[in-house]
């Protein structure tokens, strides 16, 4: 009897730690957890830069989301504290002067604030969405230079040449082909930043911060 329990107490014991470790448990997200709405802010806490390192922008889809995140991937590679040889600054390589008319006058405070980045950002496509509104219904889905025009390639080309500067372009049908001194063009945003769903923004009249 004794040396029967001996032999299967072991056993028993073995069984015991099997059974817990095949269990599986159910887990339920929290709502509160739950991202159901655009972010303020897509930016690493900690900034760790590697040299020789090839950057990819993030997948994020044809939402709002990612239509500004692959335009800021292509202005300053998502850097919120960037600022480049011209002046420019951000994430959204925004000027002193658009700045000012989105209600932002102190660059400083704006270069180190990514969640007020975001909210220019926001603010200046909503601007630029009102200042093109007949535009967009009058060329959205015509051919120009071989480019199918979109909404989110008109508003991206807007931002980099001003909407005035996009209206000439669609106007004169590709004649008027600004390009900033880096070499993009208007043709090459319009083609570039194609296809995106920016309804989640509304036009606006002189919106301000």
């Amino acid at each position: 009897m004794r040396r029967w329990i001996y032999v299967s107490s072991p056993l028993i014991v073995m069984f015991i730690f099997i059974s817990f470790g095949f269990k599986t448990q159910e887990v339920t997200v929290p709502e509160t957890l739950k991202v159901k709405e655009p972010t303020k802010v897509l930016f690493p806490k900690n900034k760790t830069y590697f040299t020789n390192l090839v950057i990819v922008p993030p997948f994020l889809g044809s939402s709002y989301i990612g239509f500004k995140e692959a335009l800021a991937f292509k202005e300053s590679q998502g850097n919120y504290f960037v600022t480049n040889t011209l002046g420019y600054l951000g994430k959204y390589q925004f000027g002193v002067e658009t700045l000012e008319l989105m209600g932002v006058y102190n660059p400083t405070i704006f270069l180190n604030d990514p969640v007020l980045q975001e909210r220019v950002f926001y603010t200046n496509v909503s601007r630029n969405k009102w200042i093109l509104r007949r535009d967009i219904r009058r060329f959205v889905g015509k051919k120009i230079g071989g480019i199918v025009v979109t909404e989110s390639g008109m508003l991206a080309a807007a931002h980099l040449a001003g909407a005035g500067n996009v209206q000439k372009y669609l106007r004169s049908y590709g004649s008027h082909n600004v390009a900033d001194a880096y070499g993009s063009t208007v043709s090459k945003y319009l083609k570039k930043f194609s296809g995106y769903d920016i309804s989640y923004v509304s036009p606006k009249r002189n919106p301000k911060i």
